[in-house]
């Protein structure tokens, strides 16, 4: 066979992986609409970061109320979108409440004044997802001093706020309430790049490892009050702040690449990252804490290599 042809082989081999990879996505979109089962039935979650059109945060804000959430509060500092989040959680199910805060995730008067809004309104906290988080671009000779501390600040501080006063919201009981124990599930977005390098900028990927860290260390703290903390690290998923890297893709033509480092040779969609939200929210988690779990599409399971050549 000439180079020309293994070329044109390989293209024909891409083309139906990327045709597989939409319609694998089209099947999870599809089920992400199926009636829920109750699993967070009566429950009170705070979500940060909430405001992409396409993010992690909206996505989880949608399962978390077809769950049967009793009550959200959703954050973010961006607010141009959250009336249309409100809205759309509310026409699809109108049971839920829905509070929407033009907020800093890294401002702890914020964050605590959340945590206390909670317990005064619902006499409750069950559940934190603190997913706010930025991403910059600079290699390393670029990244300023500034540029990483406010990275560290958004994405690392975010997290200490979010476990420092849900925990202590969760700890709060209110036996006329339903809560005689304490108890609750705090979930952080990390990322694979805080487990592997090559994932992301030094300034991201020390900000997310950090955060892995106050989750485990987290779990110890508050240990045998049956609350948990967790974090979820994705991988390449396909967000407003992935959205440059994805169109770029299309533009060019090469979208079947995005993604073809993983094993499942493809990339991930914000409702697959509320999906495993929604595990560790609800008690089919119950017995997870202070894990960093990798939703990745099995990118951090390895070291990268090269399929044919092992030495």
């Amino acid at each position: 066979m000439s180079s020309y042809d293994k070329v044109r082989t390989q293209s024909k081999v891409n083309e139906e992986h990327y045709k597989n990879t939409l319609a694998r996505i089209e099947q999870i979109q599809a089920q992400f609409k199926a009636p829920g089962n109750g699993k967070l039935k009566g429950k009170v979650a705070v979500i940060t970061g909430v405001g992409s059109l396409k993010g992690i945060g909206r996505a989880t804000a949608i399962l978390f109320a077809r769950e049967g959430v009793h009550a959200l509060y959703l954050i973010d500092y961006d607010g141009v979108n959250l009336p249309d989040l409100k809205s759309t959680i509310e026409g699809k199910y109108p049971g839920v409440q829905v509070t929407t805060l033009q907020a800093d995730a890294a401002d702890e008067a914020a964050i605590s004044a959340v945590c206390e809004r909670a317990l005064k309104e619902q006499g409750r906290l069950d559940i934190f997802f603190a997913n706010a988080g930025f991403a910059s671009r600079d290699v390393l000779a670029n990244t300023t001093v500034e540029t990483f501390m406010e990275t560290m600040r958004v994405n690392a501080l975010s997290c200490f706020l979010a476990v420092k006063h849900a925990s202590a919201a969760m700890l709060k009981l209110n036996p006329s309430g339903g809560k005689d124990k304490t108890g609750g599930s705090i979930i952080l977005t990390a990322s694979t790049a805080g487990i592997r390098s090559g994932a992301g900028t030094i300034d991201y990927s020390a900000s997310k490892a950090a955060v892995n860290s106050i989750a485990k260390t987290s779990a110890y703290q508050l240990q045998r009050t049956d609350i948990r903390v967790n974090t979820i690290c994705p991988g390449l998923i396909e967000t407003g702040m992935t959205g440059d890297t994805f169109e770029y893709a299309r533009q060019r033509g090469t979208a079947g690449k995005i993604g073809q480092l993983n094993p499942l040779g493809r990339f991930g969609i914000a409702e697959e990252i509320a999906n495993a939200a929604l595990f560790l929210a609800s008690d089919d988690s119950s017995y997870v804490n202070g894990q960093n779990i990798a939703v990745d599409g099995g990118l951090s399971a390895s070291h990268p290599v090269v399929p044919g050549r092992w030495a």
